[in-house]
């Protein structure tokens, strides 16, 4: 009753948060004392609660006892079953305050929010670039241990995301499914044709910051940069002749070759 009445009547000592429980007060105990007694025989990961080690165990049994009664998904818990079902329903009910983008989730509102605020949270250790959420981080990382974890079953190239071998598969599929409004020109991605549209709108979003030149696409922005630092990353076996870009060093290797 004291969840409806709001009545509290359990303190804790440390930081003055009252709970409704003292199995409430108990787990809350636990994130200033650091104790997690519930581990996973599996891996070993531990747990505060055991209710939180009953649902880690599923990653493990494969248990999905959530499903969507539309496409049979399933789902570790229930709350992202009620997630899930927004793509059936196109509801979004977390709205963005700035640019009024909407979510089906407030978790994914909170990380999209990072975008206006700046805040990077997760930050590699090796390079100290930031990420506004764990999965950029972890995408990041594979770039310095060089890990392609998804790799295509038809011509066995692989990947640092799965978004990007999902993207690829396109190629073989000869699935385009983003068409360009203006010439009709289609794609295998969305950030194609977002890069596509420039080409119409002119627009260059990556400018440098030494001489203000724009380009449309970051990685166009990356090569530029090269005149001004001086890098040149690419360079000849044969006489160690160096070159700001890759299509420069293929064609300067013709010249060995004849």
């Amino acid at each position: 009753m004291r969840i409806h009445t709001g009545e509290k009547l359990f303190s804790c000592e440390i930081c003055k948060k009252v709970l409704v429980s003292l199995r409430n007060l108990t787990y809350h105990m636990r994130t200033h004392t650091g104790e997690s007694p519930f581990t996973c025989e599996v891996c070993g990961k531990i747990y505060t609660k055991g209710s939180d080690l009953k649902i880690h165990m599923r990653t493990h049994t494969g248990e999905r006892p959530f499903t969507c009664k539309l496409c049979q998904k399933g789902f570790m818990e229930s709350s992202p079953l009620k997630a899930h079902m927004r793509t059936h329903t196109r509801e979004r009910p977390f709205t963005c305050e700035v640019c009024g983008k909407s979510f089906t989730r407030g978790s994914d509102l909170k990380i999209h929010m990072r975008i206006h605020t700046g805040e990077r949270p997760f930050s590699c250790e090796i390079c100290n670039k930031g990420f506004i959420n764990s999965g950029g981080l972890t995408c990041h990382m594979r770039t310095h241990t060089g890990e392609r974890p998804y790799s295509c079953k038809v011509c066995g190239k692989s990947f640092n995301t799965g978004s990007d071998l999902k993207t690829h598969i396109r190629t073989h599929t000869a699935e385009k499914l983003f068409s360009c409004d203006i010439c009709k020109k289609r794609f295998v991605s969305l950030r194609n044709l977002t890069c596509h549209m420039r080409i119409h709108t002119g627009e260059r979003p990556y400018s440098c910051k030494l001489c203000q030149k724009g380009f449309m696409q970051s990685r166009d922005l990356k090569v530029h940069m090269r005149t001004h630092t001086g890098e040149r990353p690419y360079s000849c076996d044969i006489c160690r002749k160096t070159f700001i870009h890759a299509n420069s060093l293929t064609l300067h290797m013709r010249n060995h070759i004849c």
